[in-house]
């Protein structure tokens, strides 16, 4: 057993697929918690779409920071530690501040959009510094934001959550079909 989740902990290709299932598990669960709580759709739209990025770029940078921590103690780390660190938390933290952002939507709904935006141009840039590759990963964050400053023209909208979840499921699709044909992540990088 411990063999196995050390496996899938160092498997990088196991963190892209399992991150957005878990992110959307976690965002549907708070949808349904919001409306029993009677949460309009305006707001339970949004905080579910940023629930889904932060969730899904959170855990992605969790398993990177935890394969890392795990390859240092095993002595087995290729890469240069003060590099691989500061691209896991660069990620980690917005997403964290993005999951809390969105916990107090409901309450502070000013406010907490103000963040909603910084935090999602935050990780968009952040992602694309990190290399072209990683425009899949960024254009959600583009999609919350138009989300956010477009959502009271209803099509508009609309199509943004349509285009979303497409994208999401496009991207999981993506992931599933390329490290089940055998391929790495250095490969999906363009790195080799």
């Amino acid at each position: 057993m411990h063999e196995r989740l050390l496996e899938f902990i160092l498997t990088e290709s196991n963190w892209p697929a399992t991150s957005i299932v878990l992110a959307g598990f976690m965002s549907a669960a708070w949808v349904l918690r919001q409306r029993r709580q009677g949460l309009p759709p305006r707001l339970q739209i949004p905080g579910a779409l940023n629930l889904l990025y932060g969730g899904l770029i959170g855990f992605m940078a969790f398993g990177h920071l935890l394969a890392v921590t795990v390859e240092l103690a095993q002595g087995t780390l290729d890469g240069v530690l003060w590099l691989l660190y500061p691209i896991g938390l660069i990620l980690a933290v917005p997403a964290g501040w993005l999951l809390i952002a969105v916990r107090d939507l409901p309450s502070d709904e000013r406010s907490a959009r103000r963040k909603i935006l910084v935090l999602n141009a935050w990780l968009g840039v952040s992602l694309l510094a990190m290399g072209v590759h990683n425009l899949p990963l960024a254009l959600p964050a583009a999609l919350n934001v138009a989300y956010l400053q477009l959502q009271s023209k209803t099509q508009v909208g609309f199509t943004v959550v349509v285009v979303t979840a497409v994208g999401y499921l496009a991207l999981l699709s993506g992931f599933l079909a390329f490290f089940a044909s055998g391929g790495s992540f250095e490969q999906f990088e363009g790195l080799e």
